[in-house]
């Protein structure tokens, strides 16, 4: 793999609007960081055509049954591995469903691993040992796109058939033909030059958000803005799910809390029964006859 010159690239020059900022007042310092966190939001938007076909892929996948795996080196594949674990709770998937992968391994997430990312031969292997395969999308996260761990990972997950996205905070090279999108918010040079966990972090981490919950959304997780297939996994989460059944199942709080047991826990399931006055049995029947989604089972 040709080693690429990061030299030039936006996320490694100086940013004008932050010189001397080791001589500014502590709030100066916030407004500068205020000024230029607002640029990753406005970036993000820019690429929106290409969110939405990653989005789209991501979603042709599940529905094969296949899996998100998103892979990235350092920050980036810190938010990865966050995304990945958010999902089970939030939307009530399995826990491969949504997989990250980081360069080093677990510990790379507590401790700075920096040559982790320089190894390509070790994104090969990380694909490979988690099975990829034509049903699957990977996501490979590098700010600067220089990532040899990630660049390699993409790569051998387009050779298996899987479909690959790229999220870059720089302009899309020409030489990675294995890439189906390209994500490419350019959010400018950092307020401390070169430290990408900043404004590309933000912006990374912007889209990674609408990846997860638009593909999400388009399972039936979502009913209006409520995430419907929460799972009951601890005190806070078994009131939200309470509180779910009894708003959009019309019934009493009381009355929820009963029908969540009777529903064994599935607060889908609930809401089903507890709106439409039906048996546990049926109402895992019309969902299932709706392909999970809530809306299509309450309105007919």
């Amino acid at each position: 793999m040709k080693k690429r010159d990061i030299s030039k690239l936006i996320t490694e020059q100086r940013n004008e609007n932050s010189i001397r900022i080791d001589d500014k007042s502590t709030e100066e310092i916030i407004e500068i960081f205020n000024m230029e966190d607002q640029k990753a939001v406005k970036a993000v938007i820019k690429e929106k055509k290409n969110i939405a076909k990653a989005a789209e892929l991501i979603v042709e996948s599940f529905r094969k049954k296949g899996r998100l795996i998103y892979v990235g080196a350092g920050t980036s594949g810190r938010l990865g591995v966050v995304d990945a674990a958010e999902c089970p709770p939030t939307f009530g998937v399995e826990r491969d469903m949504v997989q990250g992968i980081i360069a080093g391994g677990y510990e790379a997430l507590i401790r700075s691993i920096e040559r982790a990312e320089d190894y390509p031969d070790e994104g090969v292997l990380a694909v490979q040992g988690r099975n990829v395969n034509h049903k699957d999308t990977v996501v490979g996260i590098s700010t600067s796109g220089s990532a040899s761990f990630v660049i390699g990972a993409l790569e051998e997950a387009h050779g298996l058939g899987a479909n690959t996205i790229f999220i870059m905070c720089v302009p899309p090279p020409e030489d990675m033909p294995f890439v189906d999108v390209f994500i490419t918010p350019i959010v400018g040079p950092e307020i401390i030059a070169g430290s990408t966990r900043l404004k590309s972090g933000t912006a990374t981490k912007l889209v990674l958000n609408m990846l997860s919950t638009i593909s999400m959304i388009k399972l039936g997780k979502v009913y209006d803005n409520m995430m419907v297939d929460v799972q009951v996994w601890n005190a806070k989460l078994v009131e939200r799910a309470k509180r779910l059944i009894s708003h959009i199942g019309q019934v009493d709080y009381d009355r929820a809390a009963e029908i969540l047991e009777d529903a064994e826990g599935n607060v889908k399931v609930a809401i089903v029964m507890a709106r439409m006055g039906i048996s546990y049995e049926d109402a895992v029947k019309l969902l299932d006859e709706k392909n999970g989604f809530l809306r299509k089972a309450l309105e007919g």
